[in-house]
């Protein structure tokens, strides 16, 4: 009789909201959380650093190549005079600003293009997944740096140029979600009821394909960052606009008299796409599901 009373009066599990799942799935992950401790003051240091250290970048403060901790100098000035801290902290916001709006652009058109290929499938499927095979085979760099070299070195035309050379990933994960998710029963019962194409693609079927989209987005962040250092590297960058790349570009020709003019701004990319990495590693564990079930 007792172990009657026990049972009945025992309460039911409570169901987790499946956010809170995956922020405690997150949170186990100790690289993850470290990265995004680090990821945040870097941002924290492109908003508010600037006013902080306002120093211009572009002012001659000292003499050339003054090593760092030299006359005050942190980092050191580089083959103009210029403050390389001050370089390195309003080239934060510009870099990170390029990283975001890049991988913006790529994830719109490859939710797109994958979307339409995944959910219409036939002549639609054929067209667009020849349409980014073409991209997808062409030198992603040297076709950025092509458009870059005909449309001027401004930094939206960079942004642009990396947006339109990354999104294929995007577009492939995309049609793969939607293959999975368009056969599932209740896409088949909203179908039944009358629901239009545009409701079952957007409001339907897209929210449930979000996690490994948003995983495929954190990480383009820091492709497009590496990218922006790529082309900057080459020369292909607007010089009057500071980012972490145009730093490196400028000061390339010394990098071997004064290594640490391209070595700090290298050491800021390496830093921030690890933790934009690490991050996305943890957020890929966090959103799936059979992942979160181990």
């Amino acid at each position: 009789m007792s172990d009657r009373v026990n049972i009945e009066t025992e309460a039911p599990p409570v169901a987790r909201h499946p956010a809170a799942e995956a922020w405690e799935m997150f949170r186990r992950n100790h690289a993850a959380m470290i990265a995004l401790v680090v990821l945040f003051g870097i941002i924290l240091v492109a908003i508010f650093g600037p006013y902080i250290y306002p120093t211009d970048p572009f002012d001659m403060v000292w003499a050339p190549f003054s090593p760092p901790g030299v006359d005050g100098f942190i980092l050191g000035t580089d083959y103009l005079g210029r403050d390389l801290l001050a370089a390195i902290i309003h080239g934060a916001r510009v870099s990170i600003l390029i990283g975001l709006a890049a991988a913006l652009m790529s994830v719109f058109i490859g939710v797109t293009v994958g979307a339409l290929a995944g959910f219409y499938r036939g002549w639609v499927e054929e067209v667009l997944m020849r349409i980014t095979e073409f991209f997808q085979v062409l030198p992603t760099l040297l076709f950025a740096m092509v458009i870059v070299a005909l449309f001027g070195a401004s930094l939206p035309m960079i942004t642009l140029a990396i947006g339109v050379v990354s999104w294929t990933a995007v577009a492939r994960i995309t049609r793969s979600e939607f293959l999975r998710i368009r056969g599932l029963e209740y896409v088949t019962a909203s179908r039944a009821s009358g629901a239009k194409n545009a409701k079952l693609m957007f409001r339907i079927i897209l929210p449930n394909a979000l996690p490994p989209i948003i995983v495929q987005a954190a990480l383009m962040v820091g492709s497009a960052i590496l990218f922006e250092a790529g082309l900057s590297f080459l020369g292909l960058t607007d010089p009057n606009v500071v980012s972490w790349g145009q730093v490196i570009g400028s000061n390339r020709q010394y990098i071997l008299d004064a290594g640490y003019t391209v070595t700090f701004p290298g050491i800021a990319i390496f830093v921030t796409v690890l933790a934009i990495s690490l991050v996305g590693d943890g957020l890929n564990d966090a959103l799936n599901p059979k992942l979160r079930q181990r």
